[in-house]
């Protein structure tokens, strides 16, 4: 899985005082948990960017005055007003302990129900994968090739390497749906081959 970088400085003081005046010159406070003990920084909130506002996922590498710790988002405060972010909750990995994280879901092949007219319809843009912190994917693959109009692709046909899908055996990845134009055309062949004939 691709890694960003984010430089920070350590906090000392925690209080809500002290996180107005971080939030007022333009920086995130943050936590890393899953360590001996949390560790609270800041970061300029521009440095976020790549790894909040993009569809993809990424481990994440903090530098905190030389020292480095890999870590991957857990959760995220957003303000309910100007959207802007409030805090941001890391949890630190370990090589040999196995970390849940949600991965994109992505999409390849071709699928005949589609080129018959029907309409693919993604279930799932993100699934929940377990591995070890060096076999976690960018992504997921869903192949459609199978997909007949009205067929099912479900979690237990991906291909997993190295790594388990938290999810249900039942739980619909994509589907190839009957569209409306292909269904109408079917009543009319269907009403076609009802109708006899006529005699010249």
């Amino acid at each position: 899985m691709k890694s960003i970088t984010i430089k920070g400085s350590e906090r000392e003081n925690v209080g809500k005082k002290a996180t107005k005046a971080v939030r007022d010159a333009g920086m995130v406070p943050c936590v890393i948990y899953g360590g001996n003990q949390p560790v609270h920084f800041t970061a300029d909130e521009r440095a976020f960017k790549e790894l909040v506002y993009t569809p993809n996922a990424h481990t994440v590498v903090v530098e905190l005055e030389g020292k480095k710790m890999d870590v991957i988002l857990q959760d995220i405060q957003f303000h309910p007003v100007s959207d802007k972010i409030l805090h941001i909750d890391f949890f630190q990995l370990s090589d040999d302990k196995e970390i849940i994280m949600e991965v994109p879901v992505k999409v390849v092949g071709k699928s005949p129900g589609v080129m018959a007219g029907g309409v693919l319809r993604l279930n799932q843009r993100r699934l929940k994968v377990k591995a070890l912190p060096k076999d976690l994917p960018d992504f997921v693959e869903a192949d459609i090739t199978p997909l007949e109009m009205g067929n099912k692709l479900y979690v237990t046909k991906l291909v997993t390497n190295n790594f388990k899908l938290m999810h249900p055996d039942n739980t619909v990845v994509c589907q190839v749906r009957i569209s409306r134009a292909a269904m109408k055309a079917a009543q009319e062949a269907a009403k076609a081959a009802k109708t006899p004939a006529k005699k010249k």
